[in-house]
């Protein structure tokens, strides 16, 4: 019998750390800083401005630090394009969190209650991949920029408002009555969803950015396939499923087209590019590696294994 989810209320659930405190800072900073805004009658400009300075610097602090521990592997990757296009696409079964033993539960065991859970979490964290790729293509060449053209049109449902795959998720969200909210939002899927915003907005990441949306749509399809038979399991129709369903055939064809379009092209022309790419996709597949640890851990207990079915 699977069992239930954990009680998050617990006072050793509760409690804080400075990883904790930080991506909650920054995931609120994010999502004012990005939200569409009109001037203030009020002049605090400057003292808004010093606030941002701290959070930036915090934030870059954070990436710093996690650069450290990839750069070693991140400098072995090759620097000729197929080269570093196969090392690349070696990821999805070398890379960290791939292969995790929470996406084959989540497809034959977890309940309705803890598919919820899950899907939460989830949401709170999703930094918006159709964003993140218009502020990623600002000044690439124009090879690299068609291609993540083409991306983000897919992204906007190929100018269906109803085919939108933010909107498809959102749907998602408001049917299972979901309600992601930073505050209650274990701090790995915030700091994901931080990294991603980090390398999109602050262009010394520029080809983090791209190594990282490129790794995305690498390893994505198997997982959220898994997600989609999960929710196929627990009763919910093809409509209700349709952001997990495309994804798990369309991001194929992305990720083929990112290395054909844009790494390729890119180590072509400056290979000394390669540690960058590599560092972004390492970074990515290490902030999903640390969520599916903390998802096992919230689900299944300290020990983490897989509860028996």
């Amino acid at each position: 019998m699977t069992p239930m989810l954990l009680d998050h209320s617990a006072p050793a659930a509760r409690a804080t750390s400075d990883q904790d405190h930080l991506h909650r800072a920054l995931a609120r900073f994010n999502a004012r800083r990005l939200a569409p805004q009109v001037p203030s009658d009020v002049d605090d400009w400057e003292e808004r401005q010093l606030n941002e300075l701290d959070l930036r610097r915090r934030e870059h602090a954070f990436v710093e630090a996690e650069r450290v521990l990839v750069a070693d592997e991140a400098a072995r990757a090759p620097r000729d394009a197929h080269g570093f296009v196969t090392w690349f696409a070696g990821l999805a079964e070398r890379g960290p969190g791939q292969g995790d033993a929470l996406f084959p539960w989540l497809a034959q065991h977890a309940t309705l209650e803890q598919m919820r859970w899950f899907l939460t979490q989830e949401a709170a964290g999703e930094a918006g991949f159709d964003d993140l790729v218009a502020l990623s293509q600002v000044k690439m060449p124009d090879r690299v920029k068609v291609e993540l053209a083409r991306n983000y049109w897919d992204e906007m449902g190929r100018g269906h408002t109803q085919g939108m795959h933010g909107r498809l998720l959102d749907e998602l969200v408001a049917h299972l009555g979901l309600r992601p909210e930073i505050g209650t939002t274990l701090w790995p899927a915030l700091a994901l969803g931080n990294l991603m915003v980090a390398f999109a907005t602050d262009r010394r990441y520029a080809y983090h950015a791209l190594g990282a949306l490129g790794v995305i749509e690498l390893t994505a399809p198997g997982r959220v396939a898994q997600v989609d038979a999960g929710l196929r399991r627990l009763g919910l129709g093809a409509a209700e499923r349709r952001y997990f369903e495309l994804h798990a055939v369309l991001d194929l064809k992305h990720s083929q087209g990112w290395n054909a379009e844009v790494l390729a092209p890119l180590i072509e022309h400056a290979p000394e590019l390669a540690p960058w790419l590599a560092e972004g996709a390492l970074l990515r597949l290490r902030a999903g590696d640390q969520c599916f640890r903390a998802y096992r851990r919230a689900l299944w207990g300290e020990g983490m294994a897989a509860p028996a079915p």
